[in-house]
């Protein structure tokens, strides 16, 4: 009798890792989001193998992240759009962006301008009261049957 392989712990953060968890991913959704939606440019300014761009770019679609629109018949060519989805991973970037700038930039590389003029500082905060989070001020509770947060509960 062999033991079954214990099932790791349902999450949306893994799922999502699944999708968009590694550099190139990140890359190429940063440069549609700047407007840059052809593969040469996409490569060069992300600095990806074209092999290993063009299964990101693949992946990315298939997920529902970018749409793949022809922009030229003979041959056909392709540019990568971001989706609503794609769109809405705009400030999974602006809060990586802004940790980048705290603890491994010199100097911040970029910045995002709102249409006032001034920075974008990427936020949390609260769906009911708006208050921003801070340390010590949310809890996590885990909604799966089986699972608590220390893990797989013992029945």
């Amino acid at each position: 009798m062999t033991a079954s392989k214990p099932q790791p712990r349902p999450c949306s953060i893994a799922d999502a890792l699944g999708v968009v968890g590694d550099k190139y991913a990140l890359l190429v959704l940063r440069e549609t989001l700047f407007g840059v939606r052809r593969f040469d440019a996409i490569a060069r300014n992300t600095g990806a193998p074209r092999d290993i761009l063009t299964a990101r770019l693949r992946k990315l679609v298939e997920a529902g992240v970018l749409e793949k629109v022809p922009y030229q018949d003979r041959p056909v060519r392709y540019e990568y759009l971001p989706t609503k989805a794609g769109r809405e991973l705009q400030p999974v970037l602006l809060l990586l962006k802004e940790w980048g700038d705290r603890h491994l930039a010199q100097t911040p590389p970029l910045v995002w301008e709102h249409d006032c003029g001034a920075d974008v500082s990427a936020r949390i905060c609260c769906r009911a009261c708006g208050e921003e989070l801070r340390r010590g001020s949310v809890t996590p509770h885990y909604q799966v049957p089986g699972w608590s947060l220390a893990g797989p509960v013992e029945e």
